[in-house]
């Protein structure tokens, strides 16, 4: 028997026994799924599903563990059939003594081949004896049964114990009496505790089992009791224990398991409808069944994609776990169809949400009929693409290019030819003053001006004429002058650096002292700009007109890369032919659909929906009550929620926003980033506020 399965041949096996249960109301588990639709849902996803039979407890045997026995082997064989022909099974269980016939019939199809391995995911350690239980309950038994310890009835459903020691895994444990404790760790089961996950993540504990319950195995299964999930999330099962696993969580890691060719099986048990509320827990059990047997349109499992981008890409990102595939709006969805509010916009280029139809139409149009052409030749986009930019900005001229830094780029050197050509500044003497905390991308003169250490190391020697003084104090920028600066390059708001909001009136006093020193005021507004912060540029908040402005990200409307420097007509027309340059900047493909997001953003009043929708978020996040909250700060819908990083790492807060269907991003392990598509709705943010609540509780 080869372990090689097709994931799309799914075949279901109810076993409707409460025998081992302390409340046999769950023996109805399996039924009660089965009314609430499992089959067709699963049907929905693409999978070939049958729910042939749900085998019953013997009416007329009266001995306990003789009926069990009797519906264990009746079990096995069921497996062994639907395995030789290879279908997958899954097993729906009552309560979990049912595990000693599942896994007693997939070891004996792979006894030929080789042995079992069990990932066993359960609140309990389910591995008492009749020596060492308290309660006699037969199921806190099965796991020590399929050991070869306890009801020599439950113990002989095969020749041997079909489960060796060395191959099973035991995750999410929280409550568990000695006895059985010295059992497990004397045979050397690996076990992992709530306490470890807590520590190391559900993340990093799933692949390490399921790399343990693989190794010297022909195949492997995985067991899941319902009771390891948290009461809160899941009310419908046989045992409650206070805290426990998160299920989106849990779906995740398992997802590794979709179409994996060593995958023998799945069983989950301990649902009991009579606890359940409005199918809540029902729901998640069709959760946990998606997430292990359904695949990507591409028929790669999410799991197989991130091993693919690991092993082919660069390692400059540590991205969340989850694989997205189609947005709309201010949702996403993963690969397996779990949908999730995108709460970071990729890092505002989204701002106008996912596939704004506007913008999708004008690009299709776009590329229908000519795409780049380089700067070689007039275009009949450019033209007008740069005169709507330049009116809605109040600049005189705007040089386009590609992403912010190259705009950073042009900026300083823009900047630098100004102060040789019109300030007269010595050549090669001319400095650009900047802030610590600031991010203006990543190329090597910008890493210049970056005080963050990861940024720079490894990177020197670096350029010089960069001074970086703190930010929000504007008599440190009087003080840094010198007739030699240049420009002052400033964020109205730090947005990697923490979203970090100035005090009050200190861009308009920026601004006074660059006039009065013959400075150029920068404002780097690639983030900040174009809504993000409740009006159309963060700088008009105190009305500031730079004489440099940098924008990016959503200038492409969140499908294409598209920035720009703006600036005074005296101040850009420094450069000549020759003097600067991209290939791709300006071309006609980018400035349609950079025209297009200009003209969506103040038809839709973009800029009022982020103050006003801002201002509500900001107040409802500034009502959280928590231990680990040290600020909440932000402007419009650019906000920072700054935790305490001896309590909880940011990243780690966003792990759990992801578990509850909100994607955001940490900067520096201290704040988690709330910058959600500027579309977004009331509605949708109350459905993030509840999520973020929920994170902070559990």
């Amino acid at each position: 028997m080869s372990p090689r399965q097709h994931p799309k041949l799914l075949r279901i096996v109810g076993v409707a026994s409460g025998l081992g249960a302390p409340d046999p109301r769950c023996q109805d588990g399996p039924d009660a799924l089965r009314a609430a639709g499992l089959v067709e849902a699963l049907r929905a996803k693409g999978l070939d599903v049958a729910w042939p039979v749900t085998l019953r407890p013997n009416p007329e045997q009266h001995n306990t563990v003789a009926a069990l026995a009797d519906v264990c082997q009746r079990l096995a064989q069921r497996v062994e059939r639907i395995l030789w022909r290879e279908r997958l099974p899954l097993v729906l269980g009552g309560d979990h003594s049912c595990a000693i016939g599942t896994w007693s019939g997939v070891a004996r199809t792979l006894q030929p081949s080789g042995a079992l391995g069990l990932l066993w995911v359960d609140a309990h350690m389910d591995a008492h004896t009749p020596q060492t239980t308290e309660s006699g309950a037969l199921n806190g038994m099965p796991l020590a049964c399929l050991l070869g310890h306890g009801e020599k009835a439950l113990t002989t459903i095969n020749d041997q114990p079909p489960l060796n020691p060395a191959h099973v895994c035991l995750v999410g444990v929280r409550s568990f009496e000695r006895g059985e404790a010295d059992l497990l760790h004397r045979l050397g089961v690996r076990t992992y505790t709530m306490q470890d996950i807590a520590r190391r993540g559900l993340d990093a504990v799933m692949q390490e089992a399921l790399v343990h319950v693989q190794q010297g195995t022909a195949g492997f299964g995985v067991s899941i009791d319902l009771d390891a999930i948290n009461p809160l999330e899941a009310p419908g099962v046989g045992t409650p224990e206070p805290g426990g696993l998160v299920v989106a969580e849990l779906a995740r890691a398992l997802n590794a398991l979709a179409a994996h060719p060593a995958f023998m099986g799945l069983e989950i048990a301990e649902y009991n409808p009579a606890r359940d509320q409005a199918d809540v827990t029902a729901q998640r059990v069709a959760a946990l069944i998606e997430a292990v047997y359904v695949t990507s349109p591409a028929g790669h499992s999410e799991a197989s994609l991130v091993m693919l981008e690991q092993r082919y890409g660069a390692h400059n990102y540590e991205p969340l776990p989850v694989v997205l595939a189609r947005g709309k709006g201010a949702y996403v969805w993963d690969v397996v169809g779990r949908r999730y509010i995108d709460m970071m916009s990729a890092y505002s280029a989204v701002s106008h949400g996912h596939c704004h139809p506007r913008l999708t139409r004008v690009l299709a149009q776009q590329a229908r009929t000519l795409a780049v052409t380089s700067r070689s030749y007039y275009n009949d986009r450019l033209p007008l693409f740069l005169q709507r930019l330049c009116e809605v900005t109040g600049q005189e001229a705007a040089l386009p290019v590609n992403t912010g830094a190259e705009a950073v780029e042009t900026a300083l050197k823009v900047a630098r030819k100004w102060a040789y050509k019109v300030k007269g500044v010595a050549p090669e003497r001319a400095q650009i003053i900047a802030c610590k905390g600031n991010f203006h991308g990543r190329s090597i003169a910008i890493l210049a001006m970056s005080s963050e250490a990861q940024y720079r190391d490894g990177f020197a020697p670096f350029p010089v004429g960069f001074h970086a003084i703190p930010y929000g104090d504007a008599q440190a920028l009087e003080r840094a002058i010198t007739p030699e600066t240049a420009a002052f390059l400033v964020e109205p708001v730090q947005g990697e650096g923490g979203i970090i909001v100035p005090p009050v009136g200190y861009l308009a006093e920026c601004a006074r002292i660059c006039r009065r020193h013959n400075v150029l005021l920068i404002c780097d507004e690639v983030q900040t700009g174009l809504g993000r912060t409740g009006k159309l540029l963060a700088s008009a908040h105190e009305g500031v007109t730079p004489d440099g402005l940098i924008l990016g990200k959503a200038l492409g409307g969140g499908l294409l890369p598209v920035s720009a420097f703006l600036a005074r007509r005296s101040v850009m027309d420094v450069l000549t032919p020759g003097d600067h340059g991209s290939t791709f900047g300006g071309n006609p493909l980018a400035a349609a659909v950079g025209l297009e997001a200009l003209n969506v953003l103040i038809e839709e009043d973009l800029a009022g929906r982020a103050a006003e929708l801002g201002a509500y978020l900001l107040g409802e996040l500034h009502t959280l009550q928590s231990p680990l909250i040290r600020e909440v700060r932000g402007k419009g819908l650019l906000i920072g929620i700054e935790l305490d990083p001896a309590l909880v790492s940011a990243h780690r807060f966003c792990e759990r926003l992801l578990a509850h269907g909100v994607l955001s991003k940490d900067t520096h392990q201290t704040v988690v980033r709330l910058a959600p598509p500027l579309v977004i709705s009331k509605a949708q943010i109350d459905a993030a506020l509840v999520a973020i609540r929920a994170s902070f509780t559990g």
